[in-house]
């Protein structure tokens, strides 16, 4: 792949697969156990009960990393705090905005790399909204698994489609009822940088041919690193021999910003720098030299409506 004319060499392959435990799948739970350590905060922004029988269930660093017993862990460390406070404030974002979809009367919900996403259980969905989740097949059996231990149902119609992003998904997701003749709301959440730029535009312009007049959309999204940053760590995960080290997995590329490309299409967009919305949010914003400060300065959340 090229970034800024140059090669670089993530260890994604064009077909590969993964369960929850490996390459992009473990950064779910890695996103779950910080929405677990953010509900145990006095005042959470969000809380998600779910993520943390995710954790139980997967056990081992995921387990260790609640309880504490694993003072190395990611998220024990300072860049680990500010990322629990972004975990935080995207999934308020992001819940209020599909609580403002529903009260337009949207009952189409497309969950894209829905990972361990669980608000097809925990939000109060209007009758006769169906909730479709979108990825890989062993990811969505966990979460399967693990909420049926609990006994538990989901508030909405759950449909599940096991495909991978870079294949024909819209064309998966019609074959499963979704209707596109009716409104309909999207999310993108934790995806983009995991895909390409050619299969971000792929996505973009599903999503476009599939929503009706009506339909909304929210993405986060984040401008590719430096160069010469993402060389560095992906050879320090090739020294330690992690194969599932974050730099490995992403590839770095952005075909356009989100709120550009669905505004040229005709759809009302507005895009949230992280760092304004964590201020909003009363969440400190970590400095510009720390490794936190950069990955939040280069997120933005976008939510979009189609007129």
């Amino acid at each position: 792949m090229s970034v800024f004319g140059r090669t670089l060499a993530p260890v994604r392959t064009d077909n590969d697969s993964w369960d929850i435990t490996t390459s992009v799948g473990q950064t779910a739970l890695f996103v779950a156990a910080s929405r677990a350590l953010e509900a145990r905060k006095p005042e959470p922004l969000a809380v998600d009960r779910y993520a943390e029988e995710f954790c139980r269930a997967a056990g081992g660093m995921w387990a260790a990393a609640l309880d504490g017993t694993d003072p190395e862990h990611p998220l024990r460390t300072e860049f680990g705090e500010h990322f629990v406070n972004f975990q935080g404030a995207r999934t308020k974002y992001f819940d209020d905005y599909f609580r403002r979809v529903a009260q337009a009367g949207v009952r189409q919900i497309v969950l894209l790399a829905a990972g361990l996403d669980s608000r097809a259980y925990r939000l109060p969905w209007a009758d006769g909204t169906v909730v479709y989740e979108l990825d890989q097949p062993r990811v969505l059996q966990f979460k399967r698994d693990v909420v049926a231990s609990l006994g538990e149902e989901p508030t909405a119609e759950r449909r599940e489609i096991a495909i991978d992003l870079r294949d024909d998904w819209p064309r998966a997701l019609r074959a499963n009822g979704f209707d596109p003749a009716q409104p309909s709301a999207w999310i993108a959440e934790g995806l983009l940088i995991y895909l390409p730029a050619t299969a971000q535009e792929q996505l973009f312009a599903g999503i476009d041919g599939l929503a009706a007049p009506g339909s909304f959309v929210a993405v986060e999204e984040s401008v590719p690193w430096p160069h010469e940053v993402v060389e560095a760590k992906r050879a320090e995960a090739r020294a330690s021999g992690d194969e599932n080290a974050f730099f490995s997995l992403v590839y770095n590329e952005q075909h356009a910003p989100a709120e550009e490309w669905f505004s040229r299409r005709g759809w009302r967009a507005e895009a949230t720098p992280l760092q304004d919305y964590l201020r909003d949010v009363g969440r400190p914003v970590p400095g510009p030299d720390s490794e936190a400060g950069q990955m939040t300065s280069s997120i933005s959340l976008v939510t979009a409506n189609k007129t």
